[in-house]
């Protein structure tokens, strides 16, 4: 106890002298700082130096504060470096200013441009420079160029020193080629091909072809979306146990290409078992509802026609009414039996009424342009149908990029909000146009157009074509709800020349003017009613011409009314896939002038989807008779077929002919019936080539001339053929091979067409 106790004595005794000699203890204790100075500073002030640190004059001297103070300064990036000292009383705080930028520049980049890469990176001129920064900015770019399929790229800054501690940086880029896709593998899959799973996916194969496109370049995204295409495809096909086990891409050791491996687990394949709909809705019967049903118990499980089938279900119900359901397919899985039961069930909805529409994103186009597209107003019953085809209204007004019809809870629970948002495009067009045609020759014309008139929605246009056969000038508006009414309006102004000395001898100008006006009849019934007055000549008329072109030189005034009953369901005006079209119309002239007529035309063509909206064949047949009242038909209003309207015989090349000079007479009655299969040529979509097989079949007959060196037969001509339709970088390009299989001796064939167009 006692040896205790005197270790006890001596370790205090040892302590206090220690605490009595420390200098750090003592400077803490009793060191009062009476000034902090701060030295090396340009363009920042003591004051705002002052303001990060923890320890101010009057103040006891704190190393633990003073770290404290070094680190806030660091982490502030004004400075490169920073020391903290003390000199007897005073605080002394050193530091180096990081520059600034002066200018930001870059250089080597020549697939990706400026303006794009200053929008990723952080830096910018006026900002301070600090390394890490740029380091950070370095992978930025480098990241920006993984993403167009650059993995070779590397960035290097340049630091140019300037006075009055400024910097230019510069990152200087080198590219590096494209890294492309070598090879895409699949494992695991065993009931498709890889050639099928590749024609699923996005991402290609790098192939010589393959220079418009950027799909066969590494995208990491564009790998993720690959992996939902499969899952979609395989459960289409009745897979529903399928997914993807791994997706990986691995860069060759020299970096020019990646390898891309999918690694599948395919399960069983499964098929619809019982199909049912049930309904909270006390007015809503399921069983009228299994009409809209596209799953069929004993067909093989499709996830697409699952959600095909809940579509229409919501659609039907909307037409009723019922804005907010909620169409929940329950899937039973019998794993055993690889049956899949579903029970469509419908939530309980109020019927719903238009509280208000909104209308925004309109900058130029005023809003009741856009209003009066709207099939729904203020106060009616919200039907699904009508909001839908509103909004095909307003996008089918080609004045926005985007339009989006949304609708939300209103008020009250039987209201509803619907908002159209739209976003403006340019609708003026100052266009110039070149083409080739085996028909047309070389032509070029220029374009004036201002589709949205003031933010009216009215249509201006002026055009001038010049050709190697024809030359046409034409000013055009329209007004489309004329009165404020769904009654369009307009004007047509033009003259035209058309050399015709090759086909038939002669030379002819159309020059006046037409008033027309359209209006809806019914749902995807349209009447169009016009008025044209045309003075028509023809002149520079052969020597050898026949006596019936010779007898028709001269002019003519053509007054002419008429009208144009056109009925069309077809799901796309430019590349119908489904649905038809049928016009009528008729053409009186007699309403004063030198001429006294009757034409009747008539058209229709229908679409029939074979394989999934890729492969589309079409069915359609044209003609037309037109007859004098009172007198012969004059040559300038008579039919003629060949070239574009029936391919495999030359513009004007059938139809009543005069031997001796081999000039094309036209005719007073014809008609050509077509059919065509659209397909893919196996080129991926957005290089929109597509290939088409046709069989042409007409006749064109019936003048009024007897001359004895005439022939007229009224036989069916035929060709078949094959052509290509390619939307490429430089304008649209057909080509058509069609072979004649009925003609007469006296018909001109032409078995080669090139069309060739483009605007800019």
């Amino acid at each position: 106890m006692r040896v205790f106790v005197l270790f006890a004595v001596f370790a205090f005794a040892m302590l206090s002298a220690t605490l009595s000699t420390s200098p750090h203890v003592y400077a803490q204790s009793s060191v009062i700082i009476s000034e902090v100075r701060v030295e090396g500073n340009q363009r920042i002030e003591d004051d705002t130096v002052k303001s990060y640190l923890l320890v101010s004059a009057g103040t006891p001297y704190d190393p633990s504060r003073v770290d404290r103070s070094l680190k806030a300064l660091f982490n502030t990036g004004l400075f490169a470096d920073v020391s903290i000292r003390q000199d007897g009383t005073v605080l002394i705080v050193d530091v180096v200013e990081n520059p600034i930028i002066n200018r930001l520049a870059f250089e080597g980049n020549r697939r990706i441009d400026d303006e794009t890469l200053a929008a990723e990176i952080q830096l910018r001129p006026r900002i301070v420079y600090t390394r890490a920064r740029v380091q950070n900015d370095v992978q930025r770019i480098i990241t920006v160029y993984r993403r167009s399929g650059r993995f070779a790229a590397t960035v290097e800054p340049k630091v140019i020193l300037l006075p009055e501690n400024r910097v230019d940086l510069v990152f200087e880029i080198n590219e590096g080629e494209a890294t492309g896709i070598k090879k895409i593998r699949f494992y695991g899959n065993k009931n498709f091909s890889d050639s099928q799973l590749l024609s699923e996916i996005s991402t290609e194969e790098t192939r010589w072809y393959n220079f418009l496109s950027d799909s066969d370049t590494y995208d990491p995204d564009r790998l993720t979306f690959d992996r939902e295409l499969l899952r979609k495809f395989y459960l289409s096909k009745g897979y529903a146990d399928f997914r993807v086990v791994s997706a990986i891409a691995e860069l060759t050791p020299d970096r020019d290409g990646f390898f891309i491996t999918f690694a599948v687990e395919e399960g069983q394949k499964y098929s619809f078992g019982a199909i049912d709909v049930k309904s909270e809705i006390k007015d809503v019967s399921p069983d009228a509802l299994m009409a809209q049903v596209t799953t069929i118990e004993g067909e093989t499980y499709n996830a697409d026609k699952i959600e095909d089938t809940i579509q229409k279900i919501t659609f039907e119900l909307g037409k009723l009414g019922y804005a907010f359901v909620n169409v929940r397919p329950r899937i039973d899985r019998d794993r055993e039996n690889l049956k899949i039961s579903v029970t469509y069930e419908i939530n309980k909805g109020p019927r719903v009424y238009v509280e208000r529409i909104n209308i925004t994103g309109n900058v130029r186009t005023l809003d009741y342009v856009i209003r009066r597209e709207m099939k729904l107003a203020e106060g009616d019953a919200f039907n699904t149908a009508l909001l839908r085809l509103s909004q095909s209204r307003v996008r089918g007004l080609n004045f926005f990029e985007k339009v989006e019809v949304t609708q939300e809870e209103g008020t009250d629970a039987d209201k509803t909000v619907i908002n159209v948002d739209v976003q403006e495009k340019s609708t003026g067009e100052l266009s110039v146009g070149a083409g080739f045609s085996t028909t047309e020759d070389v032509s070029a014309d220029l374009q004036i157009r201002e589709r949205n008139l003031l933010g009216r929605g009215q249509d201006l246009r002026f055009g001038v074509s010049v050709g190697s056969d024809s030359q046409t000038i034409d000013v055009g508006f329209t007004e489309p709800y004329f009165l404020n009414r769904d009654l369009s309006a307009g004007f047509d102004i033009f003259r035209t020349v058309r050399d015709y000395q090759d086909e038939s001898g002669y030379d002819l100008e159309r020059t006046g003017f037409s008033l027309r006006s359209g209006f809806p009849i019914k749902e995807k019934i349209r009447g169009d009613v016009f008025y044209s007055l045309v003075n028509e000549k023809i002149d520079n008329v052969q020597s050898t011409a026949p006596v019936s072109i010779q007898k028709s030189a001269g002019e003519y005034l053509i007054s002419s009314v008429g009208y144009t009953i056109t009925i069309s369901d077809l799901d796309d005006t430019l590349l119908p896939t489904t649905g038809s079209k049928y016009t009528f119309g008729q053409i009186i002239s007699g309403l004063g002038g030198d001429v006294r007529s009757l034409a009747t035309n008539a058209s229709y063509i229908r679409f029939f989807p074979v394989y999934e909206n890729d492969v589309v064949l079409s069915a359609g047949i044209t003609g037309g008779y037109i007859f004098g009242l009172g007198e012969d038909v004059i040559l300038a209003q008579r039919y003629n077929v060949g070239g574009r309207n029936f391919r495999g015989f030359e513009s004007r090349g059938i139809g009543p002919r005069d031997l001796a000079s081999g000039d094309a007479l036209g005719g007073n009655a014809y008609f050509v019936a077509s059919s065509e299969l659209r397909f893919p040529v196996g080129l991926p979509q957005e290089y929109g080539v597509l290939g088409r097989t046709f069989i042409d079949v007409g006749t064109l007959t019936e003048i009024d001339d007897n001359d004895p060196g005439i022939v007229d037969s009224a036989s069916i001509r035929a060709a078949v053929g094959v052509g290509l339709n390619w939307v490429s970088p430089f304008g649209p390009i057909q080509i058509n091979v069609a072979v004649p299989l009925l003609k007469e001796d006296y018909d001109k064939d032409e078995i080669f067409q090139f069309d060739f167009g483009t605007r800019f």
